[in-house]
Order: C-alpha cells, then sequence, then structure tokens
C-alpha cells in the first residue's frame, strides 16, 4: 500500500507501550522557547489526480536533457542508452537483489557481475576488476590507499588536471591517515610533465593523472608510468571509459591501477547520481583491492558456478585486515554497464568514441571562429571537452544559453582561480548538427 494510516486509538497503544501520554512528552528534552506553537502552514490536503498534476506542473520548472541540449561534462555525461538497459535492469530479480552473500542462492546475481569484471578487464587492459564501487572519486581515493599499502609510502603525487572534486575526496580519504598529497600544475591543459618529474620521489606511493584529463585532453601515460616506475611508485589513472573505446588503454600502457566513473555506460545523468566506480589492477595487486571480487568456479556436479573468491573489506574480515570498509559495490548501475557494453559492443563503443571526437573537434572550430572567443589550449590533442574563453564572464553566458534553450559549459574559475573566465564545454555522440549549430548561433548571440 501506498499509505498506511495510524488511527487515534493505534497512537495511543504505540504510547502506553513505551510509557509516553503524549506525542508531545516525546520532545520534552527540547526547549519550550525553540517550538511552533501552532500547525504547520501546509495547504491542505490533495487527491491523487491533484497531486499528480502539482507534481508536473513543479517538474515542468526544470531544464533537464530531455528539454534542451547539454554541452556540459565535466565528470558527468549525456550519452545515449539503448532501451534494452532499461528492460533488463528494472527486472524485479535484478532491482531488488541484495549483496550475494549466499552463493547457491545468487548465481544470477554473481554470474552478472562477474560478466562486468571480464568488460571493464577488456576495456582497461589489465587482468584484474573488482565488482565495482560508490564512485569514480572514491574509486580514485582508493586507489591511493592501495598504492600506500603496497608501497608502504604515505606521498601521493596528483595533477591538477584531475577532476577537482576527486582530488578534494582524495584529501578527504588521507587527512586524519597522515597521508601527503603533492599536486602537480597543469600548463596548456596538460600535467607539467617537468614538474611532475621533480615531484616523484623514493617518498611516492603512487603518481594519479586523468585520462583524458578533467580539461580534455590526452596525457602521454607511458611516458608517466616510465616515470613513476623509475621511483618505485604505482602508476594510477582515472579514465573515461567511453574514451578506451578508441584511445590506448591504460593497461597497454604500463598502468598499474585504472579506475574512474561508469555513469557513461548505460547510466543516465539522473540529477547528478547514481553512478558507480570501475576498478581495475595488475595481477600483482589483486590481493589489496578493495571491495569484492567474484570468481567462476565448479560445483559439486562440475557445472559452471560462480563465488564471492575475496572478500577484503572489515565486514567479512577482521578490521585490521581490510583493506577498506567500502561497504556496497553499485551492482544494479554496474549491471546497467554491463548490459550496455554488450549491447554496443567493441565497434559500437569504437564508433560512439569517434563520434564524440569528431563532434567536438566541429564544435571547437566553430568557437574558435566566433568574435572574440579563444580556445587556449587548441594545439593540445582532446577527447570530447574542451577549454575556451568567451568575451564576457561564463555565468552571465550561460544563464543567456539557458534562456535560448542550451545547457551551457562548467564554469572553471569555480575550481581553477587561474582560469577564472574560462568555461569548458563537453560533447557527446547524442548531439546532431543542427544542435550544434544552433548553440554556435546561441554563443553568438549571447556572448555579443
Amino acid at each position: 500500500m501506498g499509505f498506511i494510516q495510524n488511527t487515534p486509538e493505534d497512537r495511543r497503544q504505540m504510547l502506553a507501550a513505551i510509557g509516553v501520554g503524549r506525542i508531545e512528552d516525546l520532545f520534552a528534552d527540547i526547549p519550550e522557547s525553540v517550538r511552533l506553537k501552532r500547525p504547520l502552514n501546509i495547504p491542505p490536503p490533495l487527491s491523487e489526480v491533484e497531486l499528480q498534476r502539482h507534481m508536473m506542473k513543479l517538474a515542468e520548472r526544470n531544464t533537464g536533457g530531455a528539454s534542451a541540449p547539454i554541452f556540459l561534462g565535466a565528470g558527468y555525461y549525456d550519452h545515449f542508452v539503448p532501451a534494452v538497459v532499461d528492460h533488463l535492469s528494472m527486472r524485479s530479480e535484478f532491482y531488488t537483489a541484495y549483496t550475494p552473500y549466499q552463493p547457491e542462492a545468487s548465481q544470477g546475481t554473481l554470474q552478472s557481475i562477474f560478466e562486468y569484471q571480464t568488460l571493464i578487464c577488456e576495456l582497461t587492459g589489465l587482468p584484474v576488476s573488482n565488482a565495482s564501487m560508490y564512485d569514480g572519486a572514491s574509486a580514485m581515493a582508493e586507489a591511493a590507499l592501495l598504492a600506500r599499502g603496497h608501497t608502504g609510502r604515505d606521498e601521493i603525487v596528483v595533477s591538477r588536471a584531475v577532476h577537482p572534486e576527486y582530488r578534494a575526496t582524495l584529501a578527504t580519504y588521507l587527512h586524519y591517515s597522515g597521508g601527503r598529497i603533492v599536486e602537480v600544475p597543469a600548463v596548456g591543459g596538460m600535467t607539467d610533465g617537468a614538474a611532475l618529474a621533480k615531484s616523484l620521489t623514493p617518498k611516492t606511493a603512487a603518481l594519479i593523472v586523468q585520462y583524458p584529463n578533467f580539461f580534455g585532453s590526452v596525457e602521454d601515460l607511458a611516458a608517466y608510468a616510465k616515470a613513476a616506475h623509475s621511483v618505485g611508485a604505482l602508476f594510477a589513472v582515472v579514465a573515461n571509459p567511453v574514451a578506451l573505446g578508441l584511445l590506448n588503454r591504460p593497461g597497454d600502457c604500463g598502468v598499474d591501477i585504472v579506475c574512474g566513473e561508469g555513469q557513461p555506460l548505460g547510466n543516465y545523468l539522473w540529477y547528478g547520481g547514481p553512478g558507480f566506480g570501475f576498478f581495475a589492477v595488475r595481477e600483482a595487486l589483486l590481493r589489496r583491492i578493495p571491495g569484492r571480487l567474484v570468481g567462476q568456479t565448479k560445483d559439486l556436479d562440475g557445472k559452471r558456478a560462480f563465488v564471492l573468491t575475496l572478500q577484503t573489506r572489515e565486514q567479512h574480515i577482521r578490521r585490521e585486515k581490510a583493506t577498506s570498509n567500502i561497504c556496497t559495490n553499485q551492482a544494479l548501475m554496474a549491471l546497467r554497464a554491463t548490459i550496455f557494453l554488450s549491447t554496443v559492443g567493441p565497434s559500437g563503443l569504437k564508433q560512439m568514441a569517434a563520434l564524440c571526437l569528431q563532434k567536438a573537434h566541429f564544435l571547437a572550430d566553430r568557437v574558435a571562429a566566433l568574435k572574440g572567443w579563444t580556445l587556449p589550449n587548441k594545439n593540445t590533442p582532446f577527447f570530447h571537452e574542451f577549454v575556451a574563453k568567451p568575451p564576457i564572464p561564463p555565468g552571465p553566458l550561460n544563464e543567456r544559453l539557458l534562456a535560448k534553450g542550451y545547457i551551457g559549459g562548467y564554469d572553471l574559475g569555480r575550481a581553477y582561480p587561474e582560469l577564472a573566465g574560462h568555461v569548458l564545454f563537453c560533447v557527446t555522440e547524442k548531439r546532431s548538427k543542427d544542435e550544434i549549430d544552433g548553440f554556435v548561433s546561441a554563443l553568438a548571440e549571447a556572448s555579443a
């Protein structure tokens, strides 16, 4: 039932059971001076039809991907989601399932996670994947914890071209554990290679960069892997999973840990969540991965079966031996990614990434031709995001764009004071030529 009414008699019996005469007596510890002495100022009840109509009117006041083309990225992306993803993931055996503690009763869930792990391994080029994590930010922080535990070192070197919210999450994770963070500046939309080389020392546990980075630029992973390994540090990369359909796989470039946000794989924007974090490592780090890992085995009859092979979290083993206190693995979101990747396949993902690349460069060329606009990183290779400097501040620009029916870019001055006045645009495969043409016209008018 959608609503269960407690009658006065129900309330009397519940109060009597706990030895209280009135509901007000439950708030005796709250001073009289701060209590509300009148009924709440809320409208009278509505019928179900009236309430639905009211909620629809409220929803229509929002501007989102269904009503306006989105040119905003910065970590969450408006990609196409095939109908089969919704259809299969909303089956009751999936969306009501919980942690598969009993493998004999959870074979379907365990198999879907095993298939997910396999796909992540193929995508990243690394041999081991866990069963997914909370999100991309916590996955990156867990990569840092893994590196500290593996190397016995406390220093984490991270590029400022890594998502600012990911870096803030990393700082939160390390705040009370004695870890030290060294940030490497970004120059021209790329990690400063010279500064990075100076930052790596025998105290470094891990080097972390993003691929493509927060500004959309494609970093040289092989060179950074060599630099990190030269001082005995691990190399961790925060990767865009869609870009991996086109770019070299991190595992093929010497990367030890690949993590990131899986939202682009079959998950909507959802007003900013939920998504899921993916996490893959080299085999030498297998027993240090956070969360859990599903393995394949055979049952007593010799049939294919699945089990939770590793459970290195504090709910399963002694707390002092746990590698992480991650308590769930966002299985439903990871399932959507599994269905999505199985549906589009390698060629479909490559085509999707190629469209993102081509359309982003098409928009960048058009923006560069606008009066008063500049592209400070125009000579830097980028994927589907790029930095632009408009002739007016990003705030008023985005307000004018919204009034014209477009969701504009990310104001980089929010996280990078040195880039005040710059905006980060994103183009995915969903944006049509008509939408891009209209957006360019809106940019010209809004910035005039």
